[in-house]
């Protein structure tokens, strides 16, 4: 491996290190009660530092999801067909896996990460940034034009409610297996009101 992919894993072990630490501690203690300084003398970093790899105290949360930032834009850019068939399978599949991100997991750690992320205003709205840079990476891929943009936007819409309602009605104590059939349904009719309501496009890519 060349001396710069192994300085670029290095950096990808920091991040997902520093971010593991602040996201024990802060479910430990809530978002709040935790200090940057605290998170970075558990790291074992100088809080400088720290902030060259996150620039704010939310982004060392939301680093666990950023991976996902581009996922439906490479969904589209992968797939044959129309995006939002493409897209409706990848989401249905999704549900088959319980993959967290369609809220669709009754993992404890993972019902804890998603409390502490919806929980917290102050995450909520730091991800906002991180659904305007998925509505962004979804809209190039599907022309880059005023209406790719607002297909986008409504997509990446559909996607965190459809979540959202996931993870809800399991925190709220409902079994895995008795959310299923609904969150499937759901899922299916809303990317089929989105495949009858969005003009074509990004198909001749």
């Amino acid at each position: 491996m060349s001396e710069g992919g192994l300085r670029e894993r290095k950096k990808r072990r920091m991040y997902e290190a520093v971010s593991e630490v602040a996201i024990r501690l802060f479910l430990e203690k809530g978002f709040d009660a935790v200090s940057v300084a605290e998170v970075a003398a558990a790291a074992e970093i100088s809080k400088p530092t720290l902030f060259r790899y996150f620039p704010a105290k939310e982004d060392l949360v939301l680093h666990r999801i950023s991976d996902h930032e581009d996922e439906a834009a490479r969904v589209v850019a992968e797939a044959a067909g129309p995006p939002v068939d493409a897209l409706r399978r990848h989401f249905l599949d999704g549900l088959e896996r319980c993959d967290p991100v369609t809220g669709l997991n009754d993992d404890p750690q993972v019902l804890a990460f998603h409390s502490l992320l919806y929980g917290t205003p102050s995450l909520v709205a730091r991800a906002y940034t991180h659904q305007q840079r998925a509505e962004a990476a979804l809209a190039e891929v599907l022309g880059g034009d005023l209406d790719a943009r607002l297909a986008a936007g409504q997509i990446i819409a559909v996607q965190r409610i459809l979540a959202l309602e996931n993870w809800r009605r399991i925190a709220a104590g409902e079994r895995l297996e008795d959310v299923r059939g609904d969150a499937v349904a759901a899922a299916e009719r809303a990317f089929g009101l989105l495949a009858t309501g969005l003009p074509p496009m990004g198909e001749s890519r």
